[in-house]
């Protein structure tokens, strides 16, 4: 990190009167979730996988819930117990602190799905959350229940073969099969009732910021590109100086500041 970018950011955030966090992947490695960069990142990860010939994308598919219940309610029933278990880094504190000082006004773009700047004291109603939420459900069968809170549910799941035990979740409505509420690979099924009234939400903040915007972009990467294009995108439109947070995939526009380092590294540079 060089000292020219951190001073340049640091200046930026203090004269910003609106921040927009944008996270990808890479946010939650520093609380310690695996990270799934690559092939055989995602297959030491999980070795039964490998075993298996089954990559992260093959996976992350909804045919599972209708062909192989267990195996798919495995793999997400695994992040789920994951996601609730782990505490969020001290690199969201930071953000917080900064989002809700001098009356700034703030909002979270993530494609992250493991609820963590909610855990971490963010209003739900000032996050996006573009594919969806783990702690969401929604019916197989598209029975009409809707979007239900994860919370009464518990999956367990046999780590020797990451596969899930029964019971699996049973929509209380109609008794047929649970699914994540979360956008995946080839999903035509997703209900995206939830996610579309946050992005509804999203609009109407950008339409309100009246003042200096900073985008501050957190562990986003260039294989699934969506928060990149977000971050990219409102700085070439709104004038926004954009602050990108990555170890590896740190090249910014002509103007912008790059941070080459993982993000709790970086937030912890830039306030000391």
């Amino acid at each position: 990190m060089l000292s020219t970018d951190i001073q340049r950011a640091q200046e930026v955030i203090q004269k910003a009167q609106a921040i927009l966090i944008c996270a990808g992947a890479g946010m939650g490695v520093d609380s310690g979730l695996p990270d799934f960069r690559g092939t055989e990142g995602f297959w030491r990860a999980y070795p039964p996988y490998q075993k298996l010939g089954l990559r992260f994308e093959e996976l992350a598919n909804p045919q599972w819930f209708r062909e192989d219940p267990s195996l798919g309610w495995g793999f997400y029933g695994h992040r789920l117990n994951l996601y609730r278990q782990t505490k969020p880094h001290a690199g969201f504190d930071i953000l917080r602190r900064w989002c809700t000082e001098a009356g700034r006004t703030h909002f979270v773009f993530t494609s992250n799905v493991d609820g963590h700047f909610q855990r971490s004291g963010f209003s739900d109603d000032s996050v996006y959350e573009v594919h969806g939420s783990i702690h969401h459900m929604q019916c197989v069968d598209s029975c009409g229940v809707g979007i239900l809170s994860a919370d009464p549910f518990e999956v367990h799941v046999d780590h020797e073969t990451m596969r899930a035990t029964k019971p699996l979740p049973q929509c209380p409505k109609c008794g047929c099969l649970l699914r994540p509420n979360i956008l995946m690979f080839g999903d035509w099924y997703w209900d995206s009732d939830r996610s579309d009234q946050q992005q509804s939400r999203f609009g109407e903040w950008l339409r309100s910021i009246d003042g200096p915007l900073v985008v501050i972009e957190c562990g986003a990467g260039t294989a699934i590109p969506t928060v990149r294009h977000q971050s990219e995108m409102l700085v070439a439109r709104m004038d926004a100086t954009l602050i990108r947070i990555n170890p590896r995939d740190y090249r910014v526009p002509n103007g912008q500041i790059a941070i080459a380092a993982n993000t709790l590294e970086a937030l912890e540079a830039l306030v000391n």
